[in-house]
């Protein structure tokens, strides 16, 4: 049974609702062992920070951990009957599917947010519930058509590695008319 990958997304699942009430950042990855999957390394924290760390540290250490589920944000809502095996092995391949995947949940977010949310509460919202890179994340924000970021002087920001937790993101509001065909840009790049 430990050797099944569909397991390791339930164990997961289970692991991070069970340790939810011991820090507000759980990161419940497996180690990845090909022989099966009987070792876990979690971390927990209080600040979102440490956790976008711990990601990027993944994302380095490629193939070492890892995560059963969606590659964008809400990693845990995956269905395996439609998204098919979701194994997040912290590679390129990875970050190539969670580009794709938050170019719809970012502006999803900011959507549900009332169109504009401070990078400071986006983090804070996100952090429990992706195992993308914190590069990744910001390059899916700036080069997506539908979205902005704004300091807090009313400055726009262009580069994803100028993005502060004092700016915020919001929908621009003339939004693009083809995301669709620009998703499967996406797609051929990778």
């Amino acid at each position: 049974m430990m050797t099944k990958k569909e397991w390791l997304g339930t164990a997961e699942r289970v692991v991070f609702n069970a340790f939810q009430p011991c820090a507000p950042y759980v990161s419940p990855f497996s180690i990845n062992n090909p022989d099966g999957w009987r070792y876990w390394l979690i971390h927990f924290s209080h600040v979102y920070r440490a956790r976008q760390v711990y990601n990027n540290i993944l994302h380095k250490n490629a193939s070492f951990q890892a995560h059963f589920g969606r590659p964008g944000l809400d990693m845990l809502h995956y269905d395996p009957n439609h998204d098919g095996s979701c194994l997040y092995l912290f590679d390129e391949e990875a970050r190539s599917s969670a580009k794709i995947q938050l170019f719809e949940d970012i502006p999803r977010l900011v959507e549900e947010s009332g169109d504009v949310i401070s990078v400071m509460n986006f983090y804070k919202s996100i952090y429990n519930s992706t195992p993308a890179h914190a590069d990744d994340i910001h390059a899916s924000i700036i080069e997506n058509p539908d979205l902005e970021v704004n300091t807090k002087t009313g400055g726009k920001r262009r580069k994803s590695n100028t993005i502060g937790a004092d700016d915020y993101i919001q929908l621009k509001k003339q939004r693009s008319f083809f995301p669709i065909f620009e998703k499967e840009e996406m797609k051929k790049k990778k």
